[in-house]
């Protein structure tokens, strides 16, 4: 037996030799140790140019032995075992997210609504969306699978219109003009299975960050968009349009909250949180079912644009903010994990990002496993996706 255990040792220290091979000249490395942390990092990615979904669309199977990423030419799996990379979907898509129980991936492109298994490639057309429906946001993926949820700006408008609907978030003088469009919006479904498509709430509110319970079939997580000092941000509905509620309410000028994302295990909605904006910053969680609402104090050098929780919901992720970001100055510039403890996220550095420009989201994504921390950087210039192991190197 002990000599079992010596041969598989020496297999696996062989092949975490081969895998720190190097990456050839002008390439970033494949695989290093963070001098600064201590963690292990290795890029998964082989072309300039891939990057991972944004933090709260699930990119990953079930099994965790696949995710999706964009890359220049369409929409590519990663194997986290091989670090293999396959295309799927040719050309540009849009608002993809991954059914983990069936492997497939959802999209749109243009206005039509696709399905591509991640293994065949097997790829279905699930919907033309009606043409007065544009724009927007989405997709949300109900829990059994059966529903995709969305958002667009609903009637017929000019083109400029319709961009000035859809404004950049950090440029507050066109965001201030598309909240004073008013443009009409909803909020839809779509069935998976027969194509149908629902409108289920209308409003002149900015709809956005259309998301559903990873748990509840029925629920809907969405924004309303805007400067946040100025929007009741986060909300919830039911499928069928019922049960409309606010998530948080403002309870000081200059209060401000967003960037929300649910639990894995659907029970909390969790939001970056700050007692005026810039001055005093918390996670705070929504508990789906009492409204009960928590709070953890994050320190200032510790926020981040994005946080994020491990499947068992007992750690938390932040990918840092720097020099421009609203907690400047005094934030820092790293991929974090954080553990919540006496009312407070303890802190711990998992990767430098000195050199990433934040004009790129890192946006990390726990693996299934909850053993890696998965997200993008161009911290070594050209955007890969990487990931950094949660324990720290022996």
């Amino acid at each position: 037996m002990r000599h079992v255990r010596r041969l598989l040792l020496n297999a696996f220290v062989a092949a975490s030799c081969l895998a720190q091979t190097p990456a050839p000249a002008n390439e970033p490395p494949v695989d290093w140790i963070d001098p600064a942390t201590g963690h292990r990092v290795v890029r998964l990615s082989r072309e300039p140019g891939t990057a991972s979904l944004y933090f709260h669309y699930n990119p990953y199977t079930a099994k965790g032995d696949k995710f999706v990423v964009t890359t220049p030419g369409g929409v590519s799996t990663i194997n986290l075992h091989t670090r293999a990379v396959e295309q799927i979907v040719e050309g540009r898509v849009s608002q993809i997210i991954v059914g983990p129980k069936t492997r497939t991936m959802f999209y749109r492109r243009e206005n039509t609504v696709y399905a591509t298994h991640l293994d065949t490639k097997s790829t279905r057309e699930i919907a033309r969306l009606p043409a007065e429906l544009r724009g927007g946001s989405g997709f949300g993926l109900s829990a059994d699978e059966t529903l995709l949820a969305g958002s667009a700006v609903a009637g017929d408008h000019s083109e400029e219109e319709r961009r000035a609907a859809q404004a950049p978030r950090e440029n507050d003088g066109r965001l201030a003009a598309r909240l004073a469009l008013r443009l009409p919006m909803v909020l839809f479904t779509v069935n998976v299975k027969t194509g149908e498509v629902k409108i289920f709430h209308n409003s002149t509110d900015w709809l956005n960050h259309v998301q559903m319970s990873p748990t509840d079939p029925r629920l809907i997580l969405f924004c309303h968009e805007g400067p946040w000092h100025l929007v009741d941000r986060i909300w919830t509905i039911r499928t069928d349009g019922s049960d409309l509620r606010k998530v948080h309410s403002r309870t000081m000028e200059m209060e401000i909250w967003g960037h929300e994302f649910f639990s894995a295990d659907g029970k909390t909605i969790w939001y970056d949180l700050q007692t005026p904006k810039s001055k005093v910053f918390w996670l705070a969680g929504w508990n789906v079912k009492t409204g009960k609402e928590i709070k953890y104090s994050v320190e200032r050098e510790h926020w981040s644009v994005h946080y994020n929780i491990s499947p068992d919901g007992k750690l938390f992720s932040g990918d840092g903010g720097g020099p421009n970001s609203v907690a400047a100055p005094g934030n820092g510039q790293w991929m974090y994990l954080f553990r919540p403890k006496n009312g407070k996220l303890q802190a711990e550095r998992l990767v430098n990002l000195e050199k990433h420009n934040y004009t790129l989201e890192p946006n990390g994504t726990f693996t299934p496993d909850g053993k890696w921390l998965v997200f993008r950087s161009n911290l070594h210039g050209p955007t890969h996706v990487y990931a950094v192991e949660v324990r720290k190197a022996k």
